[in-house]
């Protein structure tokens, strides 16, 4: 196939681009700064030569938004909902304008569009949207309106010959780094890998090799539409899921935070603690009715296979 991923030079898209070329098929970057073969410039916001790449083409992943591990200021919102919207608008205005449509339109969205709670998991079908949960910080609330218009607008484009699904995705667990494993291992490495803020918060997170055979297994099933939970089916409270790791990493100790020390935390790294607060307790109902089976479903095991890989027993 030949696919095309606008906003692919970030942690997923590297994911995605080495995975696939490896497979076999022809994927192409847009970006704003191309440095490579196969790397296409665009801005994110209005036509142009780009476009051609996307007529002809078998299917797009859009991933592209300005990165959410900022602080969230007012600035830093504003940016994230402009850079979401204005982009998948601009890629659904090339899929109408394209002769030769591609026959999937696979678009990035976040599992942070769901509620923030405890009782009970969020599938696609009877999870809860957030943004009127009580006792969280009202600002927690523009993410939702985020991840809102960012489904909306593509839900809105006019591509009646392209399949649209809308990948609603929790934290990729990869060994590269700058990644969210990155991170949370570097803080067990320091000692630091405790419970936050008393650590019942649920952690949805999936494998990368599982967010890969998501996107091809996707790709290829032309019944799926709309939302898609990318998460693997074992989410934990995070001291759980930090004690995991801790283990895995053989660090027998995990110093505990209290919520203003993540605060100050967050604010020294120039990140926000929604990121580490907000209880994300989504599962994949979809694609397991469909039949997806993940390799790593589990993050007892998942973790031990990151950890190897970091230190270089198997191959990547």
């Amino acid at each position: 196939m030949k696919i095309v991923i606008p906003g692919g030079t970030g942690q997923v898209g590297t994911i995605l681009r080495q995975a696939l070329t490896t497979a076999g098929h022809e994927v192409v970057i847009l970006t704003r700064r191309p440095t490579r073969d196969r790397e296409v410039r665009w801005d994110g916001e209005t036509l142009g030569p780009w476009a051609e790449e996307i007529d002809g083409s078998d299917v797009v992943v859009n991933l592209a938004g300005r990165s959410v591990n900022c602080r969230y200021t007012p600035a830093n919102l504003r940016a994230m909902m402009d850079s979401r919207v204005r982009s998948t608008r601009v890629v659904g205005e090339a899929i109408a304008a394209a002769a030769r449509p591609p026959r999937a339109w696979l678009q990035m969205s976040t599992a942070t569009i769901y509620s923030h709670r405890f009782d009970a998991p969020n599938d696609e079908a009877t999870g809860v949207l957030g943004g009127t949960e009580p006792g969280v910080p009202g600002y927690w609330a523009y993410s939702i309106d985020i991840a809102r218009a960012w489904e909306r607008t593509q839900e809105e484009a006019d591509t009646p010959h392209t399949r649209k699904v809308s990948l609603r995705t929790a934290m990729v667990m990869s060994p590269d780094r700058g990644g969210v494993f990155d991170a949370l291992l570097r803080m067990v490495r320091l000692g630091l890998g405790g419970p936050v803020a008393g650590g019942a918060q649920y952690m949805s997170w999936i494998h990368d090799h599982d967010l890969v055979a998501a996107v091809e297994f996707l790709a290829d099933r032309d019944d799926l539409t709309g939302p898609v939970n990318l998460a693997a089916p074992d989410p934990l409270p995070q001291r759980s899921f930090m004690r995991v790791l801790r283990a895995a990493w053989g660090a027998p100790v995990g110093l505990p935070a209290t919520k203003w020390m993540a605060e100050a935390g967050a604010f020294v790294l120039r990140s926000d603690t929604e990121l580490l607060l907000k209880s994300r307790r989504v599962v994949p109902g979809r694609l397991l009715e469909a039949g997806f089976a993940f390799a790593h479903p589990r993050w007892p095991e998942a973790a031990a296979d990151l950890v190897r890989r970091v230190r270089g027993d198997t191959p990547a």
